[in-house]
């Protein structure tokens, strides 16, 4: 029988858990794409394009459809037995502190974890209605389920995410540095190995759809799964092999202008192709500078002899000298265009008003951005003394690394949407039949999937591009042979984690990724030191401060004075 009377409860919690699943989008997605976008291998609408439709995928097709009403078991559900409608505020309370606190990070550019954000939430209401001893810290008996259950698991995700992340994704680097970049024409080298990444890319993608892809049925044994997993990237490998290969060599190597992307079908017989034609002019290739824009040492070096001697002769005045920039970035054309004039109601205002809403969030240069803002640090400085390799080799790289940022996308979404409709599914379901879910497990109608991918999708279109600018190249110089390196590290570790049951946070994956390949160029003052300190300082305030939110509101409401008469 339907809870009518706490009608406003849903209303609030259908607010706020649009508005979470709208800031897991905006502030969490870039995670799986800011690599990608910072080292161009994909220029940002497109991006935004291919992760809108892998998150709204992941979250309706393979999403969860039965939803932890508390995730990680942190508080009692059947102690609200009695009384499911405080359990229904609570979550209430604990999404509303959830919601706000990633509205807060996200405008500020701060990466956070929206899963320990929603655990503070839960911790906060839990502490409110049941007392310290309601919240479970540590699960008894030790072992790896002490730190895969309770609050304890995400002091411990501090350190295990990075730190193993880092190491994977530098040792996949390192491989590929030394296989690769640093060989005598690289892009012949890359172009043998092309196969082996794609294959063991193709293994990573089933694997994590088979451990991690939500709530679909696998009717394999455990020894079918290995088994699966590797016949899966062969196969995959052998079709990379037999027509991309030869593709990629005609362009690459050969520099076959008149190719296109739908020759691609005729696999070896690419090779049997005669000499190419000179290229008609003004054509420019399709293989860009990825290190465009990026000063190098010499260049520095340059302009600082410039500026003091400059400062020496006393022929400037400091705010005269102005540091100028080593390139100069190409001009983009921008899909929203200027604001016309005229009155706010004319047909070009108003037309212009309805690109502005629907392109602006999309409509950014996010790498050209990521020099300025905040903890910038001299970032011509520290990306000056990071290693450039060969754009050939580089391009081959850009096409892994697309396919494993639209993998961890899909990923994401089918399985961080519950962290804004797990809390709501359970708010519905009490507000629906007026008692608790069973087993502390709510299903999930279709129509909450869509809410929330949308909002997910919504949120990632809008507003994306403000973490990523402090994402990126913001850490370290990106390239698509390192970013390749950091996603792929990053989504062993994932991989892995999920394995051994430890707790682990893709953005702390993908930080420690980050790190890991930057410390590769064998100088530390190739990272800024000062990003990874403010996110962080994100991390450890997350949790406490969402808990302060939910706690305080869970607290006022249950002890508020009741006026029964005047």
């Amino acid at each position: 029988m339907p809870l009518h009377q706490f009608d406003y409860l849903l209303v609030i919690g259908t607010i706020f858990a649009f508005l979470d699943a709208w800031n897991i989008g905006a502030n969490d997605v870039a995670n799986a794409w800011a690599t990608s976008v910072a080292s161009r291998s994909i220029e940002y609408l497109h991006a935004m394009i291919i992760a809108a439709i892998m998150e709204f995928s992941g979250a309706v097709g393979v999403g969860a459809r039965v939803a932890d009403t508390i995730r990680t078991k942190i508080v009692d559900t059947q102690q609200f037995a009695d009384s499911p409608a405080v359990l229904m505020l609570g979550m209430v309370c604990a999404i509303i502190a959830s919601s706000l606190y990633l509205t807060f990070a996200t405008k500020i550019g701060l990466p956070v974890s929206t899963t320990h954000s929603l655990m503070g939430g839960v911790i906060g209401f839990g502490v409110a209605a049941l007392g310290f001893n309601g919240v479970q810290w540590v699960q008894p008996g030790g072992g790896l389920k002490a730190i895969n259950s309770g609050v304890v698991q995400v002091f411990m995700g501090w350190i295990i995410a990075p730190v193993l992340a880092g190491v994977l994704a530098a040792t996949i680097f390192l491989i590929t540095k030394y296989a690769v970049l640093l060989r005598k024409n690289p892009a012949l080298k890359g172009l043998l190995l092309v196969p082996l990444y794609f294959g063991v890319t193709g293994s990573l993608v089933v694997m994590l759809l088979l451990l991690k892809g939500g709530s679909f049925e696998v009717n394999l044994t455990d020894a079918e799964i290995p088994i699966v997993i590797v016949a899966a990237g062969l196969g995959f490998g052998s079709l990379v092999a037999m027509f991309f290969v030869p593709w990629l060599y005609r362009v690459v190597i050969v520099e076959d202008w008149q190719l296109r992307y739908y020759h691609m079908y005729k696999g070896p017989f690419l090779l049997a192709r005669g000499d190419v034609p000179p290229p008609p002019r003004g054509y420019t290739g399709r293989i860009r500078d990825y290190y465009e824009g990026h000063a190098t040492q010499e260049e520095v070096d340059a302009r600082r002899r410039d500026l003091e001697s400059r400062d020496s002769a006393n022929s400037m005045t400091e705010k005269d000298v102005e540091p100028v920039p080593a390139t100069t970035p190409k001009k983009r054309k921008s899909l929203v265009g200027p604001k016309p004039e005229g009155p706010w109601y004319s047909g070009e205002m108003v037309f212009w008003c309805v690109k502005w809403a629907a392109f602006h969030g999309v409509d950014q240069d996010v790498a050209g951005h990521q020099s300025t803002g905040l903890a910038a640090g001299n970032m011509d400085e520290m990306h000056a003394r990071a290693a450039r390799y060969d754009n050939r080799a580089e391009y081959l790289y850009s096409f892994l690394q697309i396919m494993t940022a639209a993998t961890a996308s899909f990923v994401h979404g089918a399985n961080d949407v519950s962290n804004a409709i797990g809390p709501y599914a359970t708010i519905f379901q009490i507000w629906r039949d007026g008692r608790l879910p069973i087993n502390d497990e709510s299903e999930v109608p279709v129509w909450i999937l869509i809410f929330g991918g949308a909002g997910i999708v919504i949120g990632l279109w809008t507003y994306g591009y403000n973490i990523m600018r402090n994402l990126g190249n913001k850490i370290t110089l990106h390239s698509p042979s390192r970013g390749f390196s950091m996603e792929m590290g990053s989504a062993f570790a994932v991989i892995m984690a999920t394995q051994l049951a430890l707790p682990v946070s893709t953005t702390q994956c993908i930080t420690g990724a980050t790190v890991g390949v930057g410390l590769c160029n064998g100088d530390w003052r190739t990272i800024n030191w000062k990003m990874v300190g403010w996110i962080y300082a994100g991390w450890f305030i997350t949790l406490p401060t969402s808990a302060l939110i939910s706690g305080s509101l869970m607290a006022a409401i249950l002890n508020a004075p009741r006026w029964l008469s005047m």
